[in-house]
């Protein structure tokens, strides 16, 4: 992994321009070829059409050239917490920055660098808050230190699934909580992908009780690592990228990830045997891109539409995609490589439930704003819960039992 100390951050925001030249005809008739992105392109070459004093009318004389249009570019940079070129996660980040520079017809152009390329993972948040870098994509709950309430924004122990927070961000208030916190900090956030139903990890040896906890050493960030404390094991927040290593020194005894689209890649089967679920810590992982927040508010609405409309798609797109790719990896696992499936025992899924109640409690209690997160959270929960018990609960223990 390359030291990001000796890479120097890229300027913030750089500006170029460049010159395009069209008959007035041709200008009205790109505009309407562009309104196939959905209107975020449209909007763009309508306004330098109107800059230029152009009109609709296809039958204005081809002799009479429009005035030269002035369109401003900006190179911006993204950081992630992910691995380069890691599946599902680091493409996550490239696909939200190619459909960025689609939808403003090349006017946002985002880099993206892997962890460590210009910030180290876990500094992320804190470069893009700075300046250092515009923008970031990463798991909210890597910046708890800052305030406990950025983990409802990944997840949270026996918290919602993927459908379940997507609601609650979307339509429940949530997008709004998010903002008041993380501008706080000078920072913008928005959801940009999501794993789906984590599993609960690698272990070198099995859990049968809640003893098996006793001294173990794990890989688990956010508040499910508190739920690992509480149980008597260790807990370390590691960065992708260094958890092979951590198993194969002994630093750590097991550790979570993702999911096995991920977990293969990454090779962790090499070190532990028994895989074991559900992931009770994250039942549904929302991914993040934030912005530095003055960048954010130097932007034209259009810009700020086609990156709204950019992490959205992501969003909706990267579930579909874990939750096939998962299950295309959890057969060559199982098959291939003789990786030993094992589910937690009711013991010790109730005792992590009682636990994972209290630690989201704690997390809402430091001041006024992660009380709000806090309630609105667990008042999403509730209702969600019990749609889902009626719904998706039966009919999975149906499926699962004929099958």
């Amino acid at each position: 992994m390359t030291d990001s100390k000796n890479i120097k951050h890229q300027k913030t925001g750089t500006i170029t321009t460049n010159n395009q030249t069209n008959t007035k005809a041709d200008t009205a008739l790109d505009a309407t070829r562009r309104g196939l992105l959905g209107g975020v392109g449209f909007g763009i070459a309508a306004t330098a059409l109107a800059a230029c004093g152009g009109s609709n009318d296809a039958s204005a004389s081809d002799d009479k050239k429009a005035p030269a249009v002035i369109r401003k570019k900006r190179k911006l940079t993204m950081v992630t917490t992910w691995p380069k070129g890691l599946p599902g996660l680091y493409t996550a980040a490239e696909r939200l920055a190619v459909r960025v520079k689609e939808l403003t017809e090349g006017s946002l152009d985002i880099s993206v660098f892997g962890a460590g390329e210009l910030s180290p993972a876990l500094q992320a948040f804190d470069d893009v808050a700075s300046g250092a870098a515009d923008m970031y994509h990463g798991a909210e709950y890597y910046w708890q230190s800052k305030s406990p309430a950025f983990s409802f924004f990944t997840a949270v122990p026996m918290g919602m699934t993927a459908n379940e927070i997507m609601g609650w961000i979307d339509f429940g208030g949530g997008q709004k909580l998010w903002e008041e916190l993380s501008n706080q900090y000078g920072v913008i956030a928005f959801q940009g992908a999501n794993t789906g139903q984590q599993m609960g990890g690698w272990f070198r040896k099995e859990i049968n009780t809640l003893d098996d906890f006793k001294g173990l050493k794990m890989r688990m960030p956010g508040l499910g690592g508190q739920v690992i404390r509480e149980l008597g094991g260790s807990a370390e927040t590691i960065a992708g990228g260094e958890i092979y290593q951590a198993l194969q020194t002994g630093q750590i005894d097991a550790t979570e990830w993702v999911g096995p689209w991920n977990d293969l890649a990454l090779g962790f089967y090499q070190q532990a045997e028994y895989y074991y679920g559900p992931g009770f810590h994250e039942p549904g992982s929302s991914l993040a891109c934030g912005m530095n927040l003055k960048v954010w508010e130097s932007l034209t609405p259009i810009e700020q539409a086609a990156i709204r409309a950019a992490c959205n798609e992501a969003n909706h797109l990267s579930l579909g995609e874990f939750t096939y790719q998962n299950a295309m990896s959890l057969k060559t696992l199982t098959e291939e490589h003789a990786v030993k499936l094992r589910t937690f025992s009711p013991e010790v899924l109730t005792r992590m439930d009682e636990i994972s109640k209290d630690v989201r409690s704690q997390a809402g209690s430091g001041g006024d704003l992660e009380k709000r997160i806090y309630e609105s959270f667990e008042s999403a929960l509730a209702a969600s819960s019990l749609w889902g018990n009626v719904a998706d609960g039966p009919f999975l223990n149906s499926r699962s039992k004929r099958s």
